[in-house]
Order: C-alpha cells, then structure tokens, then sequence
C-alpha cells in the first residue's frame, strides 16, 4: 500500500457511497490505473492525504463487504 499526500492534485473522479446520504464525514474511492489500484481518502479532507491499495486487496474487501463478513 502506498500514498498520495495530495490525492486531488493527481486529477482522479472521486466518488461517495450512496449511503452516505450527502454527509461530509465519510470516505470517497477512485480508480488510479488500468489494473484498478483503488486510491481512499477522508471526504472532509479532500486535498489531504489518500492511501492507495492493489486492485486484487480492493477486490477482495469489497467482495467481503458485500457478503457481510464485516460488522456493523
């Protein structure tokens, strides 16, 4: 995993989750690359620092996140 210190200077469509229902204290994921390297940041820091995971650790979070492996 690396990082950007500045995610928003390198051009990149953020995006929220539709349930975080318009609030400013969630986290925002883009794509960086064709091998889908997932960059995350925090929404109320947008020019702040964001970390970047390997396209397969994205894969397999969300899929675990989709199958409830997480808690609420």
């Amino acid at each position: 995993m690396t990082h950007y210190s500045d995610a928003s200077a390198h051009g990149l469509n953020f995006r929220k989750s539709s349930y975080s229902n318009g609030q400013e204290n969630c986290v925002e994921c883009a794509t960086a690359s064709a091998a889908g390297e997932a960059v995350v940041r925090d929404s109320k820091d947008p020019h702040g620092p964001a970390l970047i995971f390997p396209g397969d650790s994205w894969q397999a979070f969300v899929a675990g996140v989709r199958a409830t492996a997480f808690p609420r």
